[in-house]
């Protein structure tokens, strides 16, 4: 067929790319094809913390405690949990009345195994409600240590209410809001040491650096000498010269060390005072003061000859008491009814 037109080399021209596609392979379709068939993942996020109601959760155990009439200042609701307080998302509370652990001492036991290690910080808040709590408290103190419980005492219901207040509101509060301010600086170190007496402020301090110049000149001074600061009365140089010149160690402990025994020899001689012997003892120590005496030859100036006399005159006495006492008693031994033989 012939080209009247002469269009036919223009239309070879636009169908040259569609025919080298069929000869040739395709390279770059695959490419697009596995850029369309990736997922993008969402990237795991952290999920937010759990936070813990704001109120103390209370065990039905302690429905008509006496504690709950005193916690006022934060909000409480009874719940079903192991534990009879939870004060915190990781903090529980345990109370336990001497008085009742005195009768049963296996509860806090069932009460301590019912937690299974469920939070980190364990309360054992005990009331002091018996006089004799020391074998007590000694044996909850060894149980603490062994289940990981940090044990708190109190003497009235008043005193555990406000732990319990205190535990929750103080849940999420920093570590450094218990922390004492540390100076930065080396003046207001210096500062800060000369007004620990109670009656020194920050002006004396400056005043009396000013006079001395340097702290250890301030701290060998003479009480003389610290009188002439301005603004130090004598209270004042009293007081500083007796907490940079008195010793640490207080006397009084030895007073105390030494009481015990001052009671114990008067407790002695209170014994031997009240000690009275019977007659046969008192023989007994007469007849044989000789042979106790035998060992301190320097205490006595008698002779052997004359201890040998004495020995045997009181020899002759005890010989002379039994004689009479068993005179005394033949009567009596003696006496038998008509009839009777001897055997």
């Amino acid at each position: 067929m012939d080209d009247d037109f002469g269009d036919v080399p223009d239309f070879d021209v636009l169908l040259g790319p569609s025919k080298s596609d069929k000869s040739l392979p395709h390279t770059s379709a695959p490419e697009k094809l596995d850029q369309t068939r990736k997922v993008q993942q969402p990237k795991p996020q952290a999920l937010p913390s759990r936070s813990s109601p704001s109120s103390i959760l209370v065990s039905a155990r302690q429905r008509g405690n006496p504690i709950l009439n005193h916690v006022r200042h934060v909000p409480w609701e009874y719940a079903d949990i192991p534990a009879d307080y939870i004060v915190g998302s990781t903090t529980c509370v345990l109370f336990l009345s001497l008085k009742y652990y005195r009768l049963h001492p296996e509860y806090i036991y069932s009460r301590i195994k019912g937690l299974a290690g469920k939070y980190n910080l364990r309360i054992l808040l005990t009331l002091i409600d018996i006089p004799n709590h020391e074998d007590s408290l000694r044996e909850l103190s060894k149980t603490s240590l062994v289940n990981n419980l940090t044990l708190i005492l109190c003497w009235s219901a008043a005193e555990a209410g406000h732990y319990l207040e205190l535990f929750k509101s103080c849940e999420h509060a920093q570590p450094t809001a218990i922390r004492t301010q540390q100076s930065q600086s080396y003046n207001e170190s210096l500062v800060e040491f000369i007004t620990t007496p109670r009656s020194i402020n920050k002006s004396d301090a400056a005043s009396l650096i000013s006079t001395f110049g340097s702290l250890q000149a301030a701290v060998n001074a003479q009480a003389e000498q610290i009188s002439t600061v301005p603004g130090w009365g004598e209270k004042k140089v009293q007081q500083w010269h007796d907490a940079v010149r008195d010793d640490f160690q207080i006397q009084r402990t030895a007073k105390r060390s030494a009481k015990p025994s001052t009671d114990n020899t008067k407790a002695a001689m209170m014994q031997q005072e009240n000690f009275t012997f019977t007659e046969e003892e008192n023989a007994f120590l007469a007849a044989h003061s000789e042979k106790f005496s035998h060992d301190k030859p320097s205490q006595s100036s008698e002779t052997p000859s004359h201890r040998i006399h004495k020995n045997k005159l009181n020899s002759q006495d005890d010989m002379e008491r039994e004689n009479d006492s068993s005179k005394d008693d033949w009567p009596e031994s003696n006496a038998r009814p008509s009839g009777q033989h001897e055997e």
